[in-house]
């Protein structure tokens, strides 16, 4: 049984009241602290809108009420779709999916120790695991190809999504060119553009900068992404003690208002275009000022701002799922699975980061993904709860079976023993005798061969016509 887009919203860190306090003070920091903007047309915007402009410090500052209004003229939710519809996605409310994501620079070898960096057949082959993955619901590109020249990147990392998954394809850039040539590989395979924005295949992902700035280039993709009619994440990352307050409090205000000056730039280039509030937020190791990646906290304050995205009616991309460890152990084990419940419970709508992602998200390891599906598959069934009612109470059962009998033969045992109880895939709970006599292997182990079976299995490909045309039209595309 497959769990994705249930309600979640059970788990609240922030009271009511904290919700309102947080809110006053980000309002406080637009009106008069204010946030950088280095994008010429993004400046200009909003002048255009009745801000209070700084043209030689660059800083804008907007009275809270203006504030309010261009925020509430983005959407409350936002289709995110697969080439197949099954895999469609509605963001927004307390509805919760789950996703890959990083730009990871290497890949992790377990039966070895080592890593290498990662190629763009490394993308290939992880967009065909992911697509077999079911509680994975959305693939967020999760690696670079190193072996690229960066003009060639963008085009090259959205390929290897779209002809090797049908799952939806998310994506952070690195050029305007190569932004435009994926909106236009995506329009040949949709179809058409009018069908791209009808069915949006494809997201795309720019950063705002903690603390409150939107630099030239990023402000410029937020823009023109936004133009485009393709939807677009506005993320930001503050860093506990670092880029933002040290305090969990201080650290979800700078996140929602870094992020919420993204939603708004968006929503002046193009009202109700279809945008995301994002949040990357995190705690920092004051000793080394590391960033972590695997810290309770980061599932914290994600917890929190999916709290404040609901409290602004916007769709939240949230981040969880990834550990500071550097092999596959139990720290990549309970890191991952913390800050993937506390998000998932808080109702963030997509928790990106979610499989995969290890070592300060530096690094992706294959046996990652699927040991993570299973995890995610746990995550979900706690979101989907307990529920209640005369059938799942049983009275009836219970009055028939009366004082000890059983219910092992009953039919509400099999009606519901497979969708009351998640059955993982890779988790072994058999006994010690039958685990030893089928090799006595670990997680890693069979994971290993769950990643192997997948890899060697046929997989998602474009259609072969769709593919040729993609090939011909656009250019710097590596087979």
């Amino acid at each position: 049984m497959v769990r994705r887009g249930l309600p979640g919203g059970s788990f609240k860190p922030l009271t009511e009241e904290a919700v309102q306090m947080i809110h006053q003070t980000v309002l406080r920091i637009i009106e008069e602290v204010g946030f950088q903007v280095h994008s010429d047309t993004g400046l200009e915007l909003f002048k255009g809108a009745g801000a209070w402009v700084d043209e030689e410090k660059r800083l804008v500052r907007l009275p809270q009420k203006k504030a309010i209004e261009i925020i509430e003229m983005a959407p409350s939710e936002v289709r995110l779709c697969g080439r197949d519809e099954k895999h469609d996605i509605l963001l927004g409310g307390n509805r919760v999916y789950t996703g890959t994501g990083g730009t990871a620079l290497n890949v992790y070898h377990q039966e070895t120790g080592e890593k290498t960096l990662a190629t763009l057949e490394d993308l290939k082959r992880i967009a065909k695991l992911v697509d077999a993955l079911e509680n994975i619901h959305l693939f967020l590109l999760p690696t670079y190809p190193n072996e690229l020249p960066v003009e060639q990147v963008d085009v090259n990392r959205f390929f290897a999504g779209l002809d090797n998954t049908s799952k939806h394809v998310m994506g952070g850039l690195y050029t305007l060119d190569g932004l435009q040539q994926v909106i236009r590989m995506a329009e040949i395979i949709a179809g058409s553009a009018e069908k791209l924005r009808q069915r949006p295949i494809i997201s795309m992902i720019a950063c705002t900068i903690s603390p409150l700035t939107i630099d030239d280039v990023y402000g410029d993709f937020l823009i023109t992404i936004a133009r485009s009619g393709i939807p677009v994440v506005c993320p930001a990352e503050p860093l506990c003690g670092a880029t933002s307050p040290v305090t969990l409090a201080g650290n979800v205000t700078m996140q929602t208002v870094d992020s919420l000056m993204g939603v708004m730039l968006t929503q002046l280039a193009s009202p109700g275009a279809s945008v995301i509030l994002g949040s990357v937020a995190t705690s920092t190791d004051l000793s080394t000022f590391n960033y972590l990646a695997g810290s309770v906290e980061m599932g914290l304050v994600n917890a929190a701002g999916a709290q404040m995205a609901q409290f602004y009616k916007l769709p939240f991309y949230a981040t969880g799922g990834m550990t500071d460890s550097k092999v596959l152990d139990a720290q990549s084990g309970y890191e991952s699975a913390i800050t993937n419940l506390l998000c998932a419970l808080a109702g963030a709508n997509f928790i990106h980061d979610a499989a995969g992602l290890m070592e300060f998200a530096l690094t992706v390891c294959y046996e990652k993904y699927v040991i993570d599906n299973d995890i995610l598959g746990m995550v979900m069934r706690a979101v989907e709860g307990i529920q209640v009612n005369e059938d799942t109470l049983a009275f009836d059962l219970i009055k028939e079976v009366g004082p000890g009998g059983n219910f092992v033969t009953a039919n509400h045992t099999r009606q519901f023993m497979r969708r009351e109880h998640y059955q993982p895939s890779l988790s072994d709970r058999s006994s010690r005798e039958d685990w030893e006599a089928k090799g006595a292997k670990n997680t890693w182990e069979r994971a290993a061969l769950k990643v192997n079976e997948i890899l060697a299995k046929d997989g998602c490909s474009l259609p072969a016509d769709i593919r040729d045309q993609v090939l011909s039209e656009i250019a710097g595309l590596v087979e």
